[in-house]
């Protein structure tokens, strides 16, 4: 499934915090938002799962408006993980990743054979089978990623809004996460924060500055010196991936005179 943001700005309290961002996720391509903090990636993400309206423009899923769509017929075909995620009552995480079938649910809304299943597979894929009985409240930060990103899975969307997936999680847990948003085979839109896992997993990338896109395109044609110094504020040194051959980066502090 396809999402276009077509000319998307975003206003609180009369800031303008997203200024006419329009950029295209062809179906099943993981597409990454990168920036500093603050910039607006999580911002526009929360526009593309409705938690905010837009001042302006549209987001559309193979052409459908999706903030015209029913909550419902919406979230069968878009799952998000904000940063923010939370549950607030001690739920098992067998029930936290129920929730995630909940619009695939009708009439009493009980869980069906099927939905269990779906369940259980899913936090099979990400490692956290052995914590189905657990309350979720007593987890670890990585754990309760893990989970939230089952339940996410569980919806079986079309689309995934990710915003951060990989905050505390440790390195291998970042690199199993990533893989198994890449091998979902569903379109993904991410905002990461290490440029370096961005570079290896996604496809295209969009750099946001100040709320507005001022790069695009794949990882070794953006993650420029030039571009990088202009919008972190770091000199980066760029080497190949021996085996991917995905470019990495080291970070320097600009000189004074450089900055």
């Amino acid at each position: 499934m396809r999402i276009d943001i077509e000319g998307l700005s975003v206003a609180v309290a009369g800031n303008r915090l997203v200024h006419d961002i329009t950029l295209r996720a062809d179906s099943g391509r993981l597409i990454g938002l990168v920036g500093p903090n603050g910039s607006g990636k999580s911002t526009l993400l929360r526009c593309v799962y409705r938690a905010l309206r837009p001042a302006a423009g549209t987001v559309r899923l193979d052409g459908a408006d999706l903030h015209a769509m029913d909550a419902r017929e919406g979230a069968r075909l878009l799952a998000a993980l904000p940063q923010e995620a939370s549950t607030e009552f001690d739920f098992t995480v067998a029930e936290v990743v129920a929730m995630g079938r909940l619009p695939h649910q009708r009439g009493s809304g009980r869980a069906s054979a099927a939905d269990t299943e779906v369940c259980t597979r899913m936090l099979a894929r990400v490692g956290a089978a052995h914590l189905a009985d657990r309350g979720f409240l007593a987890l670890s930060g990585g754990e309760k990623q893990r989970v939230l990103i089952a339940r996410a899975l569980a919806q079986e969307p079309k689309v995934l809004v990710l915003d951060e997936p990989t905050n505390h999680l440790d390195i291998a847990q970042q690199l199993e996460v990533l893989a198994l948003v890449r091998e979902s085979g569903l379109t993904v839109l991410t905002a990461l924060h290490d440029l370096n896992l961005a570079a290896v997993h996604c496809d295209e990338l969009h750099v946001i500055a100040h709320g507005r896109i001022v790069a695009s395109g794949p990882p070794h044609d953006v993650l420029t010196a030039g571009l990088l110094a202009e919008v972190f504020g770091v000199r980066a040194h760029r080497v190949r991936h021996p085996e991917t051959g995905a470019p990495q980066l080291l970070f320097d502090r600009l000189s004074p005179s450089a900055s």
